[in-house]
């Protein structure tokens, strides 16, 4: 006899794995061998890929798309040493309209609003907050602990350490590296002092450039290519250089008040 915590096949697929305690909206479309996992929610006119996994207590918002071999709302597993907070955490919910490509992991607990793109090959961990209409590039990595805001794009290779903060229409290029931690894992003094850094609204970051834990990226200000941020960057403010220093204004055209 089936129970709430074994899955069942789809009546009309052998191959689909069906929790029990999962329900499928109308006009879901299903591909092979998936498995959705108990207290799924999937809404109405979404596409589950081939080889999908949906996790535990999962909300798929109406019309998602989800790629081949994604897993979505998956349970992380934690180090002996991890900084992350363990504990119980609810499914994840993804917002309508979201894409979540080929072989990207989605972590529980953490929420999507409208119209994500989450590339193929990424992976976005437990307890972000993702704005709506945002663009998670492929290959980019996502720590716990994150804020995203609205219309931010994060494009290929970037990674985004834990307990980050980015404001609404923050553009960040390929490569781009956030760090958390001065003492690099030693001693237990790290502990009270990990601090992402802070974009502010319409910052721009570009390609390669490294911050600092803890520095913060003014409203609109311009980070130049493989610039090293060591301090914090003033407002509507273009910095180059190793270390970054500021050499001149966001002339008034790039301003996102003029577009």
């Amino acid at each position: 006899m089936s129970t709430a915590n074994t899955p069942i096949p789809h009546p009309s697929q052998p191959d689909v794995l069906v929790a029990p305690t999962a329900r499928i909206g109308h006009g879901v479309r299903i591909g092979r061998y998936v498995v959705i996992e108990p207290g799924a929610t999937i809404c109405e006119g979404s596409v589950i890929g081939n080889h999908v996994t949906i996790g535990e207590d999962a909300v798929i918002g109406a019309g998602c798309r989800i790629a081949d071999f994604a897993f979505v709302s998956k349970r992380p597993m934690l180090s002996k040493t991890s900084t992350a907070t363990g504990g119980t955490l609810a499914g994840i919910v993804l917002g309508d309209g979201c894409s979540v490509g080929s072989q990207t992991v989605l972590m529980a607990g953490s929420v999507y609003g409208a119209e994500c793109v989450i590339g193929d090959n990424a992976g976005v961990r437990e307890r972000c907050t993702i704005g709506d209409n945002v663009v998670v590039g492929r290959g980019v990595t996502v720590e716990n602990d994150t804020t995203i805001g609205n219309r931010t794009r994060i494009q290929t290779g970037a990674y985004i350490t834990a307990y980050v903060t980015i404001a609404e229409d923050v553009f960040i290029a390929p490569m781009v590296v956030t760090t958390n931690d001065n003492f690099m894992g030693r001693t237990e003094k790290r502990l009270e002092l990990m601090e992402g850094c802070t974009i502010r609204r319409g910052g721009r970051v570009g390609a390669g450039a490294h911050l600092l834990p803890g520095v913060e990226i003014g409203e609109e200000a311009f980070v130049a290519t493989g610039a090293v941020v060591t301090r914090d960057v003033p407002a509507r403010t273009v910095v180059m250089g190793v270390p970054a220093k500021p050499v001149r204004d966001v002339p008034a055209e790039e301003l996102l008040e003029n577009q």
